[in-house]
């Protein structure tokens, strides 16, 4: 089972499962948001997605983290069924920002919608069901995280088509709350967990001014607006 928790610096979460789990995501992720160019105007927004994928097939390839979790086995249940084995299960885990997760798990919404439609998927479709588990992880994991009173805030975004789309959004914002969120401390990244679920739902005046820039700046040079990158960097090290 995919599980999350937060890094000892709140800058982001471990995301952490068997290589099942990872799999099984992995696919689901890449289904749901189609191949290159099918779904109009979420391109920027469906490689973000794939971003994370990018993480899951290297963790299954023993290029991120992982470690020991209880399997529910003791020597005397081993006994009982009279096999012998360990005690721990390996998980793999990779770190994701906090800002880009709930970006991805929000954006999910859509393609699940636009998926269900196109494909004419059943309500128990088992690759949908996959996507969900992944969000109703994240869900837990602000449970888990924020006051009850800040929780209660950020689920009326769960629901589906109730704020704005992330049709044609304009990443580079997301990449500017990242970079916002990577530079504060510890308290002030926990604070503001919930105030990054509200950034991404809701598009305020700073959303639309860095989009009429990105758009003007590619007009002027003849390029797309995903070639179009904003003037802070990511650092070369995240204290986690």
């Amino acid at each position: 089972m995919i599980q999350l928790k937060n890094t000892p610096n709140y800058a982001g979460v471990y995301v952490t499962g068997d290589w099942h789990d990872f799999n099984e995501l992995y696919d689901a992720l890449h289904f749901v948001v189609g191949e290159e160019w099918e779904y109009a105007g979420f391109e920027q927004v469906r490689l973000r997605v794939l971003g994370v994928c990018y993480d899951l097939r290297h963790a299954m390839m023993g290029g991120r983290g992982a470690r020991f979790v209880s399997n529910g086995l003791d020597r005397d249940k081993m006994r009982f069924l009279s096999i012998a084995g360990t005690e721990s299960n390996i998980y793999l885990q990779f770190e994701v920002l906090w800002p880009e997760l709930l970006f991805v798990s929000f954006s999910l919404n859509e393609f699940i919608d636009k998926t269900t439609q196109t494909k004419k998927l059943h309500a128990w479709d088992p690759t949908i069901a996959a996507v969900r588990k992944f969000q109703s992880a994240v869900a837990a994991c602000l449970e888990e995280t924020l006051p009850e009173s800040k929780f209660k805030n950020c689920k009326r975004y769960f629901k589906p088509r109730l704020y704005d789309s992330f049709y044609r959004y304009t990443t580079q914002y997301l990449d500017e709350l990242n970079i916002q969120f990577i530079e504060m401390d510890r308290d002030k990244r926990l604070a503001n967990i919930s105030i990054m679920v509200k950034r991404i739902n809701e598009k305020n005046n700073r959303y639309y001014k860095l989009k009429e820039d990105v758009e003007a700046s590619a007009k002027h040079h003849g390029v797309s607006t995903d070639m179009i990158k904003i003037k802070d960097e990511y650092p070369e090290k995240i204290h986690w």
